[in-house]
């Protein structure tokens, strides 16, 4: 009873010594295919698995520079703001009409005959804030047009800095009594 299946059907003369070879020859055959193919499937699985995490992390670290963005965006924005509304020029109204351009209009706004001067020398400057116009010292314009150069509207460079071998115009005097 002690012996196995195949010495009993080997002395019964069913099974001879060189089939047996080729069956165990044909299991371990099979047996390395099963093994071969879960080994395949479980690397197929893993490449798809590091293909999604991948795409998973490119995804995030795109939306975290959006994210980025959107933040550094509001901080700039609000940086503008406190800029302007720190340092705006609160009696800027006036009757004298003062014309320049936002984008590709003409705009208007009224103000003393003093601040009309600045602006013109370019101590002054119009920027924009939320659909609305600012005067604002020259310098506190340079550091807006720094972090957002649409929201300087005019900016004129002072006098002292435009060279005079530059001006094509310097041989011409302008009468003083000359307002647009």
């Amino acid at each position: 009873m002690g012996n196995s299946l195949f010495d009993q059907l080997k002395n019964s003369g069913l099974v001879d010594e060189k089939k047996a070879k080729q069956v165990k020859k044909e299991k371990h055959k099979q047996a390395r295919q099963k093994k071969s193919k879960q080994v395949r499937q479980v690397n197929g699985g893993r490449l798809r698995e590091q293909q999604a995490r991948a795409e998973k992390a490119a995804r995030d670290r795109e939306l975290n520079r959006q994210h980025n963005q959107a933040a550094e965006q509001k901080a700039i924005a609000a940086q503008i703001k406190q800029l302007i509304e720190m340092n705006r020029i609160e009696d800027s109204h006036g009757e004298l009409g003062f014309n320049f351009v936002d984008g590709k209009q003409v705009q208007r706004i009224y103000i003393t005959e003093k601040l009309r001067d600045q602006l013109v020398q370019g101590s002054l400057a119009i920027v924009k804030l939320e659909g609305s116009y600012n005067l604002v010292p020259a310098r506190v314009a340079e550091k807006i047009k720094l972090r957002e150069p649409s929201s300087v509207m005019l900016c004129n460079v002072p006098r002292s800095q435009v060279s005079d071998a530059e001006d094509p115009y310097a041989d011409y005097q302008v009468p003083d009594d000359l307002t647009w």
